[in-house]
């Protein structure tokens, strides 16, 4: 049998305001924008670290599908309000310099300040400006 080929281009993660949303992820985590489509709420833009051309992030209106029904919209929206509906773990060799720089952005919600957990790695977790947990590990 042989290995398929495959690697992740991008990951989903919901976004409430777009302006919000992409003040942080550039200016607070420095990634590149690389796509900003739509107008308004409904804007799909496409943020991911510079050095990394083919890994990105796709931020999205989360109700945007004809599909969701009311009942659902308003279910994404308190998951969103608690913090619960979407997070991404990212990864760092200079974890104390990235807290410093995220932490002094007035977008990002410090949830945990870098800790070494108890399975080994050490870690610090914000919330963006959507409710989305990110945490950041560092790489060792």
């Amino acid at each position: 049998m042989t290995a398929m080929d495959i690697t992740i281009h991008a990951s989903y993660l919901p976004h409430s305001d777009p302006e919000a949303s992409l003040a942080f992820y550039r200016d607070a985590l420095g990634f590149e924008v690389r796509n900003d489509v739509g107008q308004g709420t409904m804007r799909w833009i496409t943020v991911g670290p510079k050095d990394q051309p083919d890994t990105s992030i796709l931020l999205a209106p989360p109700t945007a599908d004809p599909g969701i029904t009311d009942d659902e919209r308003r279910t994404i929206a308190e998951m969103m309000a608690k913090g619960t509906y979407g997070w991404i773990l990212l990864a760092t060799r200079d974890l104390d310099s990235i807290f410093e720089k995220v932490q002094a952005n007035e977008a990002a919600e410090v949830v945990q300040e870098p800790t070494e957990q108890p399975y080994g790695m050490r870690d610090c977790a914000f919330r963006d400006p959507a409710g989305n947990l990110i945490r950041i590990q560092e790489l060792r």
